[in-house]
């Protein structure tokens, strides 16, 4: 039984190792929004309150700048 597990866990793993790069050609498909976790509203409200909870802070997500000419 464990030679067997063993023997299936080894395949499994060596499947995972054949993946190779992402060729320059097919960055396009890979930067299309349905490849985003942040079409999810709730995914939003998740990350969102992760984000204030961390920076002690809230809003401002929107818009970048200061006032002071940095963006």
């Amino acid at each position: 039984m464990k030679a067997a597990l063993s023997v299936m866990l080894l395949a499994a793993l060596s499947g995972c190792a054949s993946l190779g790069n992402v060729q320059p050609w097919e960055k396009g498909t890979l930067a299309r929004s349905e490849m985003t976790f942040k079409d999810s509203t709730l995914f939003n409200r998740y990350d969102d309150h992760i984000y204030t909870s961390r920076e002690a802070s809230s809003g401002g997500a929107g818009v970048g700048g200061g006032g002071c000419g940095c963006n």
